[in-house]
């Protein structure tokens, strides 16, 4: 490895050190859920049933597809979890087992729970500081409760443009490297070609369902946007 590559890896090597040390993330993400979870009486505990039965109790496979006047509470679920949920969950907690023992997934269980209070709160402000756009389109997010909540619009583009590059182009890229170095590993397959077939099939699923990857993709970049939007308003028929 060149000079160069050694240096940044080290300083990379450190950042993230730092970030994800207990001096920064493990902290204050554990200790803001523990302050959601006692601020609002275990919400995890105490409405968990109320947002099973709202999540899917009208789920069904003859539904509308998400419009403009938003989506059911079922297909804002899938969403936010197609938004997160990819192979660095997997790979993550594979190392997470192999640096730190199986005990891992213990805390793993407690800081989702915990976890469980903060989304709960980001949900909610993101309900409250929505808003409806010229074309009837429900918006919201972390961008717009930070503006709005907060009144600081830089912070807001700050976070619109950090998890822009985080999912993007950062996200995509450990993603695919995870899925390559698990092929490659597992049937000696180059990565390039893993590379290629995943780019091939991206842009396939994309060039078939153009609509419904715009709407996922504008959820993506905030989860809560269209979280428990309005419910749709029937068009009477003509008579």
């Amino acid at each position: 490895m060149c000079p160069v590559m050694d240096q940044l890896t080290k300083i990379v090597s450190e950042i993230n050190g730092f970030l994800w040390g207990m001096d920064c993330l493990i902290p204050l993400l554990c200790g803001v859920g523990i302050y959601f979870t006692l601020k609002l009486d275990f919400i995890q505990i105490r409405r968990f049933g109320l947002a099973v039965k709202s999540t899917f109790g009208g789920l069904t496979l003859h539904g509308e597809r998400a419009g403009k006047h938003g989506m059911s509470s079922f297909q804002s679920l899938a969403t936010a979890i197609a938004a997160q949920v990819g192979t660095g969950n997997l790979a993550g907690a594979a190392t997470a087992i192999a640096m730190g023992g199986p005990g891992a997934i213990f805390w793993m269980w407690i800081a989702a729970f915990f976890g469980m209070a903060t989304i709960f709160a980001e949900a909610v402000l993101a309900q409250t500081y929505k808003t409806t756009d010229d074309q009837g389109h429900v918006t919201g997010g972390p961008a717009y409760y930070i503006s709005k909540g907060l009144g600081s619009k830089k912070l807001a583009a700050f976070f619109s443009i950090s998890i822009i590059i985080a999912l993007g182009f950062i996200g995509n890229m450990v993603q695919s490297n995870s899925i390559a170095d698990a092929f490659q590993t597992a049937f000696s397959l180059p990565p390039l070609l893993i590379g290629v077939l995943i780019s091939a099939l991206a842009a396939s699923s994309a060039r078939a369902s153009r609509k419904p990857c715009a709407t996922a993709w504008r959820a993506a970049c905030s989860p809560t946007r269209r979280a428990w939007a309005p419910p749709r308003t029937p068009t009477p028929s003509p008579k």
